[in-house]
C-alpha cells in the first residue's frame, strides 16, 4: 500500500505520473534518456516500517539534466519522507525518520555546472559557425560575382552545394574534436564516457543539417548584413529551445512536438549527452542520428531548389 501511495503522490505539474518498471530495466530507461528519476523501493518496505525497523530507499537521478536533477531530488525526498509519516499515522515527518532517501547521482555525481555548460558551449558554437561561415561563403560569392562564373562552369547546383557545405563543414568537425578532447576533457576534467569517433559522425551529419539550413539563408540573403539578421534569431531559437538551455519536457508539449519535427538541434543534444556523458553506443542512438539526417535532407533538397531558381545577378 506504502508503494502505492508514494506512485499516486508524484503528480503533475512537478512530476509526470509514475510508471513502474522491474530493476532489471532502469539502465536501460537511464541510458535511453526516458526517465529522469528512478525510485527504487525494496521488498517488504512497508512491513519493516512498520516493525521498528530502518529501510532504504534508492533514488538514481540523471544528472544530465543539472537544474532538473536537483530540484526534483529535493522534491522527491520531502514527498517521500511525508508519505511514510502519513502511512505510520504520524502528523509530521520526525527527526529520526525511519525511512533514509539514498540518492545516487549518476552521469555527473557531484553536480558539476562545468560538466553541463561546457558540451553545450561546444553545440552551440557548432549550431552558430556552421550555418553562419556556410551561408557567408555563398554571400561572398554572390557580393564578388563568382557564382556566375560557377554556374557557367560544367558544374551542377548540387556540386556547388555539396562544396561548400563539405569546405566549411571540415572545419567545424575538427574544430569541435580539437575543442572537447582539449577544452573540455583536458583543460576542463570533464570525464568523456563515450566514444570519440561515434560523436565525430553524429556531429558531421548534424554539421550537414545545419549547413544546409544556412545555404538556405544564404539564397533568401542579398548581402552579408542581411544573413546576420536572418541567422541570429534562427540560432537563438534554435539554442534556446533544443533542451540544452531548458528541459524539453518543461516546454508545452506543442512545442516539443514542432521543434523536434523542424529543428535538428534538440536531437543532435539528446545524441551528444547520451553518448559524451552516458557512453551510449550506436545501438542506443542511430535513431537521433537518423531524424538528424532526414531533416537535413529536407533542408538540402528546398536549399538546392532556391539555389536553382535564384537570380544571382542582381
Amino acid at each position: 500500500m506504502l508503494s502505492r501511495h508514494l506512485r499516486d503522490a508524484l503528480l503533475p505539474p512537478i512530476f509526470q505520473p509514475a510508471i513502474e518498471i522491474p530493476a532489471s530495466a532502469i539502465d536501460d530507461e537511464m541510458d535511453h534518456e526516458r526517465l529522469v528519476f528512478v525510485v527504487e523501493i525494496p521488498p517488504r518496505f512497508e512491513s519493516d516500517l512498520r516493525a521498528g525497523r530502518s529501510a532504504e530507499v534508492q533514488l538514481n537521478v540523471d544528472a544530465t539534466a543539472m537544474a532538473q536533477a536537483g530540484i526534483g531530488a529535493s522534491y522527491l525526498q520531502v514527498i517521500i519522507q511525508q508519505e511514510v509519516a502519513n502511512v505510520l499515522g504520524r502528523q509530521e515527518v520526525q527527526p529520526a525518520s525511519p525511512v533514509n532517501v539514498v540518492i545516487r547521482t549518476r552521469f555527473n555525481p557531484n553536480l558539476e555546472s562545468s560538466w553541463f555548460i561546457s558540451v553545450m558551449q561546444v553545440i552551440n558554437s557548432i549550431t552558430m559557425l556552421t550555418m553562419i561561415l556556410t551561408g557567408a561563403a555563398l554571400i561572398r560569392e554572390r557580393e564578388q560575382g563568382t557564382v556566375e562564373h560557377l554556374l557557367v562552369m560544367p558544374l551542377v547546383p548540387i556540386e556547388i552545394m555539396l562544396s561548400k557545405i563539405f569546405a566549411n563543414g571540415l572545419v567545424i568537425l575538427v574544430a569541435a574534436g580539437l575543442s572537447l578532447v582539449l577544452v573540455v576533457e583536458w583543460w576542463l576534467r570533464v570525464p568523456i564516457a563515450g566514444s570519440l569517433a561515434l560523436f565525430l559522425i553524429g556531429t558531421a551529419l548534424y554539421a550537414f543539417s545545419v549547413a544546409a539550413l544556412g545555404i538556405m539563408l544564404g539564397t533568401i540573403a542579398a548581402t552579408m548584413g542581411q544573413l546576420g539578421l536572418l541567422a541570429m534569431p534562427v540560432v537563438i531559437v534554435m539554442q534556446l529551445l533544443s533542451g540544452g538551455s531548458t528541459p524539453m519536457e518543461s516546454m508545452p508539449l506543442w512545442l516539443q512536438y514542432l521543434m523536434r519535427t523542424i529543428s535538428p538541434t534538440p536531437h543532435f543534444v539528446s545524441f551528444s549527452q547520451a553518448v559524451l556523458y552516458r557512453g551510449a553506443g550506436l545501438s542506443i542512438v542511430w535513431r537521433e542520428l537518423l531524424v538528424v539526417l532526414v531533416i537535413g535532407a529536407v533542408y538540402f533538397a528546398f536549399s538546392l531548389s532556391r539555389f536553382r531558381r535564384a537570380n544571382f545577378g542582381s
